[in-house]
């Protein structure tokens, strides 16, 4: 048996255990809503500060933020930046007031401050719709991610293959079964224990989560560095490489072809007619049975390169290619800013789009929901401010260490560009099987799987607790104990549903999503969260507005985006993350249609504003 897989299902068994035990535990609560969704308001030191920690090192960190890495080199390091100081301005600015209105109004969800703060319900169901739409593509992005990790882990087992090849027979043309199966298993592993624990199972095994994130990269990072020869001699290799051009192909059968439907599978490398020249599809197809070629397929194409998992079941024929918009033939772009990029000319980092990421990352931190449902749950003021430190110093060890390593993996696992977002598995596996420890994998893929896993429980929790808290209860005030109970667990387990079949076909980039998502979210909620607890002024029309409004500018601007480009990423209007211009947006709206209204319940604030 698999060695790594062994360590790896020790690691799900024991996160399946805390699950366990949690949900005995909240089943025992006097309130079930205020226990399975805030986990009763008591969490120390370790669990905040970890359970804050893991929530935001997401799929995004280690599997999205592993692949901008790769595909562009050092300049990351700038990128991430700003993410450090998230705990001391999501932590510092809005813990301790937004801890304190939330106990006095019993809330319990974010929807639900905002509408006790104004008596609105209007304002309740704005704020939940928002957060169900970006949540919902947040989680699709997650689901990605677990499932990418499990395909590297179950890849040659017996059992997966036969699978695979069973489930290849219902699967749509230009969709990896692969994929789409450990997606399923994913979906099974993580749904289960989330609808079953509740919030205190999601702290209890993010503390844990937590530990192995840490221990992870620690490990990823010494055996990089002893297998590269070094730091010095990476950047050195690195700066010997170039960009890989991109292409259009077909590929065609070969005498050693097998008869029949043959998969195409992105990521793999195929021969050209030229012996120097290889290309890496980017997307999976298939040549048909009867034909004897695919139909066009984007690819990247690498010259004089030694490639791997070279597959002999089929020739590629080049029909176009082109360079880089910035970083074309170009040695040392992996190692300098702006870094190299298929379209833009300025480069991946272009200084304004810089600047603006050194706002979106603490700030958009700070206006993530899953955040602010940890600041209602924190025990004391103490636990706050240990946890500031305790939190800013994980952020900057996990993300600077991860530079390191995946601009050493770079040199290690070359001609990953057409499959970027499995490099973080591929590269844990690699190292392991180098260092003769097999066994090993499963505990460093376990990192990311962690990751991944302390993000989706809390976001499916986020989603169903808004739903049954701010729409159904508000529906049925008088529903009971037992009732709520049901539906949480129902609503919980829905939510994960449709988000597995919202992923089954994904787009190239996970970081996409993750940018798109929290970017949206706290575009619309940092400002309408901020002003509801320090300005007394602010009315019910200016908090609607402000969420509306940034709303209407960060889809505007995403799909102005899509038009202009062709792929899931938002247009930068004058270089700034679109961010910018939903908090610039949010705020001129509630302060002018606040000033402009009246505001008839000043009478309804002194849980907010006395204490």
């Amino acid at each position: 048996m698999n060695p790594a897989l062994v360590s790896f299902g020790l690691y799900v068994l024991a996160v399946f255990a805390l699950a366990w035990i949690a949900g005995k535990s909240s089943s025992k609560s006097k309130s079930f809503v205020n226990e399975y969704f805030l986990g009763g308001r008591s969490l120390g030191l370790w669990a905040f500060a970890l359970t804050f920690a893991t929530t935001n090192a997401s799929g995004g960190s280690f599997i999205g933020f592993p692949a901008k890495i790769y595909t562009h080199g050092w300049v990351l390091a700038l990128w991430i930046a700003g993410y450090m100081t998230v705990p001391f301005i999501a932590i510092g600015v809005l813990g301790k007031r937004l801890n304190y209105v939330a106990r006095k109004v019993n809330a319990i969800t974010l929807p639900e401050v905002l509408g006790k703060r104004f008596k609105s319900e209007s304002v309740t169901l704005v704020a939940t719709s928002i957060i169900v739409l970006f949540m919902f593509f947040y989680l699709m992005a997650q689901f990605k991610a677990g499932g990418m990790i499990l395909s590297t882990l179950l890849s040659e087992e017996p059992l997966f293959i036969n699978g695979t090849e069973f489930i290849s027979q219902f699967t749509p043309d230009g969709m990896d079964p692969e994929y789409l199966l450990t997606l399923i298993i994913f979906s099974l592993a993580v749904i289960g224990y989330v609808v079953y624990g509740g919030f205190k199972a999601v702290v209890w095994t993010d503390i844990m989560q937590g530990i192995i994130m840490f221990l992870g990269v620690a490990i990823m990072l010494i055996l990089v560095l002893s297998q590269v020869g070094g730091l010095e001699r990476a950047t050195r290799e690195l700066h010997k490489m170039v960009p890989p051009k991109t292409c259009e192909a077909i590929f065609e059968r070969t005498p050693e072809s097998p008869v029949g439907k043959i998969l195409i599978k992105k990521g793999t490398w195929y021969k050209t007619n030229n012996d120097t020249v290889f290309i890496v599809p980017s997307e999976s197809t298939i040549i048909k049975e009867g034909t004897n070629e695919s139909s066009n397929v984007n690819a990247y194409l690498y010259e004089n390169s030694k490639p791997k998992n070279l597959s002999e079941i089929s020739s590629a024929q080049i029909k176009s290619q082109k360079g880089y918009a910035y970083g074309e033939n170009k040695k040392g772009v992996y190692l300098t800013a702006p870094g190299p990029d298929l379209k833009k000319g300025t480069g991946f980092l272009a200084i304004v789009t810089a600047l603006s990421f050194f706002i979106f990352w603490p700030f958009g931190g700070t206006g993530q929901p899953a955040n602010m449902v940890r600041l209602m749950a924190f025990k004391n003021t103490q636990t706050l401010r240990r946890s500031i430190i305790t939190v800013a110093f994980f952020y900057s060890f996990i993300y600077f260490c991860l530079v390191v390593i995946f601009c050493c993996g770079k040199v290690l696992m070359p001609g990953m560009e057409a499959n970027a977002d499995r490099v973080m598995p591929e590269l844990a596996a690699l190292l392991s099987k180098n260092a003769g420890m097999p066994w090993l994998a499963g505990l460093l893929v376990a990192a990311p799987f962690a990751a991944i896993m302390s993000s989706v429980d809390s976001f499916i929790l986020i989603l169903s607790s808004s739903l049954v808290r701010d729409v159904y209860q508000r529906i049925n005030p008088n529903a009971s104990e037992r009732k709520l109970k049901s539906l949480s667990y129902m609503i919980t387990l829905g939510v994960g549903i449709l988000a597995v079949f919202a992923m089954m076909n994904p787009p190239q980039y996970l970081q996409d999503l993750i940018i798109f998502a929290s970017g949206g979210l706290a575009g619309c909620l940092l400002m309408p969260m901020a002003l509801c607890l320090y300005w007394p002024r602010m009315t019910p029309k200016g908090a609607i507005a402000g969420m509306l409004g940034a709303l209407i500018i960060h889809l505007g601007l995403t799909i102005i985006g899509f038009k202009m480009t062709g792929n899931f990423e938002p247009y930068d209007l004058l270089d700034l993350n679109p961010f910018i211009w939903d908090v610039i947006g949010s705020a001129i709206l509630i302060v002018s249609v606040s000033l402009l209204g009246k505001n008839s319940h000043q009478g309804h604030t002194d849980p907010f504003f006395v204490d």
